[in-house]
């Protein structure tokens, strides 16, 4: 495959009371057909005492209900006063087995991420606008090689209209990456969607979140 797009389940407590649930999404192919589901797996305190910046761990099985890849988060900052303690996320497919990372670049202004392989060499770069945020319109993460001089792909948060967007933190993601990439880093961009996700979209009532970068 060279695209996945990935929709987050809607919560109704969530939207009614504010009280922050775990998240649950669908993983889908080109022709949307279901391949994959995610869960996170999170505590309620931390949830709802952290917010975005929580850590968790997030399970992500196939049709048959099996665990084919799993993204560990821990607790990080997510600002710019902070530069040696940035997000990452371990990507582990199988459970278990380390196939890569997705490590913040520090920056003053621009979301910026290393996608690395399992012995921390850095294989590619992706960088985001200025402002996370959309209007009518979807925003653009891109994916370059590792020197940041040829564009392959993209990580896009696409726009879901206007109630949904202002009410609630369901949120619609398309990776876009070549055909021929490596399974493993297919894995590990699945990975970066979801610290994106975590990252600048997903509070609708805390947003100066996601702009610490």
């Amino acid at each position: 495959v060279d695209q996945i797009l990935i929709h987050q389940k809607f919560e109704l407590l969530e939207t009614l009371t504010g009280f922050e649930t775990k998240n649950q999404y669908d993983i889908k192919n080109s022709m949307g057909q279901k391949i994959y589901t995610a869960k996170e797996e999170s505590g309620c305190c931390t949830r709802n005492c952290c917010g975005s910046l929580r850590n968790f761990e997030l399970k992500i099985k196939d049709s048959n209900g099996q665990e084919v890849i799993h993204l560990v988060r821990p607790l990080r900052c997510a600002s710019c006063c902070f530069p040696c303690c940035l997000q990452e996320v371990e990507v582990q497919a199988p459970p278990g087995t380390t196939v890569g990372y997705v490590v913040q670049d520090w920056h003053p202004f621009l979301p910026k991420f290393s996608i690395q392989g399992a012995s921390r060499e850095t294989l590619m770069k992706l960088e985001g606008p200025f402002l996370a945020c959309n209007f009518c319109s979807d925003v653009d993460f891109n994916l370059t090689d590792k020197d940041g001089s040829q564009k392959i792909g993209r990580i896009s948060k696409q726009w879901s209209g206007l109630l949904k967007e202002a009410f609630t933190d369901t949120d619609n993601f398309g990776i876009q990456f070549p055909m021929d990439l490596d399974v493993k880093i297919k894995a590990v961009l699945i990975g970066t969607c979801f610290l994106i996700d975590f990252m600048f979209f997903e509070s609708t009532t805390n947003n100066q979140q996601r702009n610490t970068v």
